[in-house]
């Protein structure tokens, strides 16, 4: 069975423990909503792991750091061509910090994000 980090919230009535798979799928939906986002990239090894099986869920794209109670996330993605690269990064950005935020209550410490490379739309 696969080994799953949680960020623990304590507070008067118990303890709320959030696994870092839930975090980034909450990071990819918010990504996956920005005008411009094209698709997530993969690195070689990430994709042989998965499709041998990787005992650790990877979430294509998204890597979470986390503290008590912060995170800090890295996308990596692919943005749609003609689009202004910079805004997309920081909608990006401001996109999985409002997410992150008000879904889970924890602090955003960083949002990096790193543009891999450009889709191009297929022609009908």
């Amino acid at each position: 069975m696969p080994e799953t980090n949680y960020i623990i919230q304590t507070g008067e009535q118990g303890s709320v423990h959030i696994s870092e798979e839930v975090i980034a799928i909450i990071a990819q939906e918010a990504v996956r909503e920005v005008d411009g986002f094209g698709a997530f990239a993969t690195t070689f090894g990430g994709e042989i792991a998965e499709r041998l099986g990787s005992k650790r869920p990877t979430h294509r794209g998204v890597k979470i750091h986390t503290t008590e109670n912060e995170v800090s996330v890295d996308i990596f993605i692919l943005v749609q061509y003609g689009t202004v690269i910079h805004s997309v990064a920081a909608a990006a950005q401001e996109a999985v910090a409002s997410s992150m935020e008000a879904i889970t209550g924890l602090a955003v410490k960083s949002v990096d994000v790193t543009v891999c490379g450009i889709v191009f739309e297929k022609e009908k």
